[in-house]
């Protein structure tokens, strides 16, 4: 087992400084991808995100943009996100708080947008985002 998640309920670490293999730090960007701050700067740092590249996956990184609006403006990219772990079944995301550091959400904010996610097995979410969607019906 991993240091950096749990099994049952899938939950990722808060602090992740090292990753397996088959491991891929999910992170806040911004479009520009200039991974400057926060988890972007780790990521950039530690796991191969790419400058310049602020939507997907590069390294071991994949990138959701966070920094172009309002929650709304972030759904479609948390929802291709899902999508492509579903078709990455080999792969375990372990997503961080994003959009909840520079960019300024709160957690309750953006927890909703994860809610298909619990249904993804090699999604693992912030213990804080997972116990807001156990807590209550999102209806974003």
């Amino acid at each position: 087992m991993s240091r950096n998640r749990t099994e049952n309920p899938n939950i990722a670490s808060d602090r992740i400084d090292i990753l397996e293999d088959h491991e891929i730090f999910v992170f806040g960007s911004n479009l520009a991808g200039h991974h400057g701050g926060g988890a972007a700067r780790a990521a950039n740092m530690k796991f191969g995100a790419e400058w310049g590249v602020g939507v997907g996956l590069t390294g071991q990184s994949y990138a959701i943009p966070t920094m172009q609006g309002g929650v709304e403006t972030i759904r479609p990219y948390v929802d291709e996100f899902i999508r492509f772990a579903q078709a990455n079944p080999e792969l375990k995301f372990l997503v961080t708080r994003i959009g909840c550091g520079i960019a300024g959400f709160r957690d309750e904010e953006i927890a909703p947008l994860f809610h298909k996610a619990l249904q993804v097995s090699n999604i693992y979410l912030p213990e804080t985002f997972y116990d807001l969607l156990q807590s209550h019906d999102p209806k974003i």
